[in-house]
């Protein structure tokens, strides 16, 4: 009764390896399997062969990481292309500032006009003193160009 079930087990195996791994040959039952090259060789001979190969495929996949670190450098498009778009909005940014010392400039001759209007015998003293404010808010301004323009050409 055994001897038919290992001959069903076998001639299954044997047709699962077949139809799975046809590139596969498979050697006769009764042949004895040869190695003609390593035959010969010890086995510390093959473990020293295989500590070659490990440290060949260790050295293979470094360089490999190298090489793709080296490939994703800071000159790609995008990078250059975010690097501009961010000098253009600091620049932008600065920019709105300098709305803020137009706005100053306006309103230091807005109040010189307003105090010569009350008091004409005045008019020399405060115009120096407008002077002197539009050469302060002309000075915050200034800084805010020259913010602006290093921003976005360095």
């Amino acid at each position: 009764m055994a001897a038919p079930r290992v001959l069903a087990s076998r001639l299954a195996s044997q047709l699962v390896t077949k139809s799975a791994r046809p590139a596969l040959q498979q050697a006769p039952i009764g042949a004895v399997g040869r190695r003609t090259l390593t035959a010969s060789a010890s086995p510390l001979q093959a473990l020293r062969r295989q500590q070659v190969n490990s440290l060949l495929k260790a050295s293979r996949n470094n360089a490999v990481a190298f090489n793709s670190l080296q490939r994703r450098a800071y000159s790609s498009e995008i990078a250059q292309a975010m690097v501009e778009v961010s000098k253009n909005l600091g620049m932008g940014s600065a920019a709105i500032g300098l709305t803020g010392a137009g706005i100053g400039i306006g309103l230091v001759f807005a109040a010189l006009l307003n105090a010569v209007a009350r008091n004409p015998a005045l008019r020399g003293q405060l115009f120096s003193y407008a002077i002197l404010g539009f050469a302060f808010v002309e000075a915050i301004g200034l800084f805010d160009l020259m913010v602006a323009l290093m921003a976005k050409f360095t």
